[in-house]
């Protein structure tokens, strides 16, 4: 026999014991350390080819076999009948073995930045989050597609929060994991399909959509893939000239470099920082500016070791300490927490610069924040005087695309491919990317809610979400408020069975969209979660929601639902962030006291009134209704029709 004749025979045979062995493929979720939902029947499923034998073991508390084929497109399933909660379970599927298996509650960990935002975001706040190997994180890998709905995720896998890996969990998710841990002892999976900025509309898939004109035609345009790639490049392109042309312009990279520690400044000017530029400016100035701070240390702390805090900066800065470059931040919204090792600073004169670039509008330091160096059992405050100069003027940058905020994207890539995926319920913490449009959010969440009950086929799960915080400047006088009526529509999204709300409007910082407390926001939503999906019915889950108004003479007095123990007021006095308006609808401050369970609502001037607001702004001062368990009062007005009794 000839050696390619022999070659040919030996490949036949090797080709024919490769076609026999064909591996099953997995989706990403089914993987080593998943946890699957206890008490229910749980699908497993994958790939394989047409009609190939596919056998699964399931080893624990017992050993359990089964067995099915793929279909003729290679498709297969099992389903697991329902297991008790339990850790140590190895699946067996052909030659694959997936250790480390769980049986727990599962829970999606949906919406924009707030609930993205991982553990060491606010480690500035808790110093240190306590680990748990029985609560574990799937990532979902941020992406989009427009075409139609995906099977599964290009990657991901399971993590354990230990102490090193617990820094990348998402944050509320994982407070609201270890309360959960703490009342039930099951383990619990999360899995994580967040991205920041994300709207609504992103999230739900395209039939959904039809009833949204808008949004619907918005899909089919960026199904267009030379449209999207056009947008992107275009975008790179005009960014990155800007970019460049700003560091060619910049007086600071010239010869003599501003960041270093003999520069001479005495040219330069005095601003306070934290503060923005354009307020020494009678018009926004964008590009870069350079800032200098000179401070003295004392011999005890030279050569130690700080983090260097700029509280929070836009749009980006680039950090040097004595001529040393430090660090950089790309945008506006992280905290600059910058680390100086030891031998960066000295005893005696030490000079900071930050140079800082604006795109467009104001630039410069946001207000409220701490400025200054963090030693281990010290802090240095660097606020006040600081010397600034303009490194060069740009044209006012136009924004990025954002492409993966369009229409259903979210929905097809990230969420579709874990329909099959059984689940105990969804936390969702979104909707500050949708205030633009307030009124409309009501039917585009409950649409959302549906659409995601639909395609999972279980029912109507639990889906609890977080109550948008406060944020930004109060207001000396009640006005309208885009907040305040997202909240509204956030609100009357109860009207939908269950569904709970976790009310955070006390917790928000005025100067972050990102408020730190992201403990308070998962505990809130565990004690959602114990009345709706775990149905305690004698917890107290909620604090006081408006209920129906009276008006008597020349008062108005408020009954509440979800009043626990009893209602109160935190503060002292009469003002509660309470307003009323008579007939003419002109809303004026109110004075509010609390009389058998009820709130008692009056202004002098205002002879007979006809509504009332509570917290109705952005950022609502002494908004300080709460029940007798610390739970505070959702927002609200009487003006327009809230919600039929929620109970």
């Amino acid at each position: 026999m000839s050696c390619l004749v022999k070659y040919g025979f030996l490949s036949f045979i090797l080709c024919f014991a490769l076609l026999g062995e064909a591996k099953v493929k997995l989706p990403a979720l089914i993987s080593n350390g998943m946890v699957l939902q206890r008490d229910m029947p749980v699908k497993i499923w994958g790939w394989a080819d047409a009609n190939e034998t596919v056998k699964l073991q399931l080893s624990g508390q017992s050993h359990q076999t089964f067995q099915t084929e793929a279909d003729k497109n290679g498709n297969w399933e099992i389903t697991l009948p329902a297991q008790p909660a339990g850790i140590g379970y190895t699946l067996i599927i052909n030659d694959m073995e997936i250790k480390d298996v769980m049986f727990g509650d599962v829970w999606i960990c949906s919406g924009q930045s707030n609930m993205e935002l991982p553990v060491h975001r606010v480690l500035s706040l808790y110093k240190q989050v306590p680990a748990n190997p029985q609560i574990k994180q799937f990532l979902v890998p941020q992406t989009y597609n427009f075409h139609a709905p995906q099977t599964d995720f290009a990657s991901g896998r399971w993590a354990t929060a230990t102490p090193i890996t617990v820094v990348d969990f998402s944050a509320v998710a994982y407070f609201f994991a270890l309360e959960l841990y703490d009342r039930y002892k099951v383990p619990i999976g999360l899995i994580n399909n967040a991205l920041g900025g994300s709207p609504a509309e992103a999230w739900i898939g395209e039939d959904s959509l039809r009833r949204y004109p808008h949004y619907y035609s918005e899909l089919q345009r960026f199904k267009d893939d030379k449209l999207v790639e056009g947008i992107i490049v275009s975008d790179r392109e005009r960014i990155h000239a800007w970019y460049d042309d700003l560091y060619r312009k910049d007086k600071g990279y010239a010869s003599t470099m501003w960041y270093s520690d003999q520069l001479n400044t005495n040219d330069w000017s005095s601003m306070n920082v934290p503060g923005y530029w354009t307020q020494e400016n009678a018009q926004p100035v964008n590009g870069s500016m350079w800032f200098r701070k000179t401070f003295s240390l004392p011999d005890s702390l030279s050569g130690q070791p700080a983090k260097l805090i700029l509280g929070a900066i836009v749009d980006a800065d680039s950090v040097y300490v004595n001529g040393q470059f430090v660090g950089a931040t790309g945008y506006q919204y992280p905290p600059r927490r910058y680390d100086l090792a030891t031998g960066i600073l000295k005893a005696g004169e030490n000079t900071l610069t930050v140079r800082v670039i604006s795109e467009s509008g104001r630039g410069g330091f946001v207000e409220g924040k701490f400025y200054g160096l963090e030693f281990k059992h010290q802090t240095v405050d660097l606020s006040g005087s600081w010397r600034y100069k303009l490194g060069a003027q740009m044209e006012p940058l136009q924004g990025e695309t954002f492409i993966r905020w369009k229409p259903a994207g979210l929905y097809n890539a990230m969420l579709s491919p874990m329909f099959n995926y059984a689940i105990k319920g969804v936390i969702w913490y979104q909707g500050e990317s949708n205030t633009g449009k307030p009124a409309e959010y009501q039917e585009l969440f409950t649409t959302l809610i549906r659409n995601w009950r639909n395609q999972w086929k279980q029912g109507d799960f639990p889906f609890l979400y977080v109550q948008l915080a406060n944020f930004m400047k109060s207001c000396a006088s009640p006005t309208e408020s885009n907040w305040a009526e997202l909240r509204e529509s956030q609100l009357k999204t109860l009207a939908l069975p269950n569904t709970g709300m976790a009310v955070t409007i006390d917790i928000g910082e005025w100067n972050d969209i990102h408020p730190l407390n992201k403990q308070d926001a998962g505990e809130r939503l565990a004690l959602v979660a114990k009345k709706i999906a775990y149905k305690e019915n004698d917890v107290v889950y909620s604090g006081p929601v408006y209920k129906s108004m009276q008006i008597d003479g020349s008062k108005i007095i408020l009954s509440f639902n979800h009043t626990g123990s009893g209602i109160m007021f935190k503060n002292d006095g009469e003002n509660h962030a309470f307003a009323i308006a008579g007939k003419d609808m002109q809303f004026v401050w109110a004075s509010a006291k609390i009389e058998n369970n009820k709130v008692v609502v009056w202004n002098d001037n205002v002879a007979q009134p006809v509504a009332v607001r509570y917290a109705w702004a952005d950022n609502p001062e002494n908004a300080d209704l709460y029940n007798l368990e610390g739970l505070p009062a959702s927002p609200f007005r009487t003006d327009i029709t809230i919600i039929k009794t929620i109970k």
